[in-house]
C-alpha cells in the first residue's frame, strides 16, 4: 500500500508541542506537508504554527478527553478538507515503584498514553476509510519491553502494542485502504525525563544509547508514505528487545542495572512534571547527561529494506567469492 507524497498530504500530530511530536511537525512542514498540530499549550501551539504559516493550523486538545480528539479532527476538516495521515504521539511517563505511585497518577497516565492513541485511531480510521491513508502509533521499545520504575508506562506502550495490531487486523480484514504502524523509538533524547511525574530521589534520565528525535520523526513521516509494519528506532533498542526474547529470566535480573542508568545526580527538578497539567512544552530536546547518537544506521537501513536486502546479499556473494576462491587455492 502506497500512499500520497509527503507534498500533498495534511498530516494531523498529537502531542505536537514537545519532543518527538514536536520534530515530526517541522519536519513534515519542511517537506511541503500542511500539517494540524494538537497539544495542551495553546501558547506554544501557536507560536509553532507562526512558524509555518497558511501550512499550519492547531487545536488544543487532551487526547484522554474522546470530545477533544474529535475536535482535532473536524478542525482538520474545515480547515484543510481533511487529512490524509494521523500521527499518534502525546505521552507522558511516571518514575517510581509502582506500590508507590498514586492510583490517580496510574489513570492518568493510562488516560494520555493508551486512550489517547485509542481515541485518535479509531476517529482517524472512521474518516481514512473513505479516502486511504496512514494512522502511525508512537509507542516503544516498552512495547516489548518492561521497565522498573517505570511500570504504567510500559503498560501502557504494551497495550497501544496489542490495540495497533487489532486495528491494524480488522482493517486488513475489511478491505480498508488504510495502513496501520508502530514505531518503537529507543531512548530518545526529549524532555520526556524532565517533565515527568517523579517520585523518585534524584532527577530521572534514560539509558543509553540515546537517538536525536529526528530519526523518530523521519520514521514516522516514512510510514506516512511508505507504510510498513512496525519500526525500531535505534540498533541499540532492537538488541535490547532481542536479548530480552533470547534469555528473558538473564533480563530481569540485570534490571537493576537499567535502574541505576536512569537517574541522575542531582535531586528532581520538578517532581510533579506535565502529568495532569500542561508545563514545559515548546522544545524538541532534552539535556541528557551523556552523548546522544548523531543517527540510527539500523534505522535509516530499515526503512529501505529491500536495498538492505540486496546490500546483504551482495555482502553474502562477496564473502562466498572470496572463500571459495581461498578454498579453491587450498585444494592440491
Amino acid at each position: 500500500m502506497g500512499h500520497k507524497p509527503l507534498n500533498e498530504q495534511v498530516i494531523v500530530i498529537t502531542g505536537a508541542s514537545s519532543g518527538i511530536g514536536l520534530a515530526t511537525a517541522r519536519m513534515a512542514a519542511r517537506r511541503g506537508a500542511r500539517v494540524v498540530l494538537a497539544a495542551r499549550s495553546e501558547d506554544v501551539l501557536a507560536d509553532i504554527a507562526a512558524e509555518f504559516g497558511t501550512r499550519a493550523t492547531y487545536v488544543v486538545a487532551d487526547v484522554g478527553r474522546r470530545e477533544d480528539v474529535q475536535a482535532i479532527a473536524d478542525h482538520a476538516v474545515a480547515t484543510f478538507g481533511g487529512f490524509d495521515t494521523w500521527v499518534n504521539v502525546a505521552g507522558l511517563t511516571v518514575y517510581g515503584p509502582l506500590r508507590k505511585i498514586a492510583i490517580e497518577d496510574h489513570e492518568r497516565l493510562i488516560q494520555t498514553n493508551l486512550w489517547g492513541t485509542v481515541y485518535g485511531s479509531l476517529i482517524a480510521a472512521e474518516h481514512l476509510r473513505g479516502r486511504g491513508g496512514a494512522i502511525v502509533n508512537v509507542g516503544s521499545i516498552a512495547s516489548d519491553l518492561a521497565f522498573p520504575f517505570q511500570g504504567l508506562y510500559a503498560t501502557s506502550k504494551h497495550a497501544v502494542k496489542g490495540f495497533t495490531d487489532t486495528l491494524r487486523m480488522e482493517l486488513i480484514a475489511e478491505g480498508a485502504p488504510v495502513s496501520v504502524t508502530l514505531v518503537k523509538p529507543a531512548s530518545i533524547d526529549t524532555p520526556l525525563p524532565n517533565r515527568a511525574r517523579n517520585y523518585m530521589d534524584r532527577e530521572p534520565t534514560l539509558p543509553p544509547p540515546i537517538y536525536p528525535p529526528k530519526e523518530v520523526a523521519n520514521a514516522i513521516l516514512h510510514a506516512a508514505v511508505h507504510p510498513q509494519r512496525d519500526i525500531f528506532v535505534g540498533g541499540g533498542g532492537k538488541l535490547f528487545v532481542m536479548g530480552k526474547e533470547f534469555a528473558p529470566g538473564a533480563y530481569d535480573e540485570l534490571a537493576s542495572a537499567i535502574i541505576a542508568q536512569q537517574k541522575r545526580a542531582e535531586p528532581p527538578r520538578n517532581p510533579k512534571g506535565a502529568l495532569h497539567a500542561p508545563q514545559g512544552a515548546g522544545r524538541e530536546r532534552g539535556d541528557p547527561p551523556i552523548y546522544v547518537m548523531r543517527s540510527s544506521a539500523y534505522t535509516r537501513a530499515t526503512l529501505h529494506p529491500l536495498a538492505t536486502a540486496g546490500l546483504a546479499a551482495g555482502l553474502a556473494a562477496t564473502a562466498a567469492l572470496v572463500l571459495g576462491g581461498k578454498s579453491a587455492r587450498r585444494r592440491p
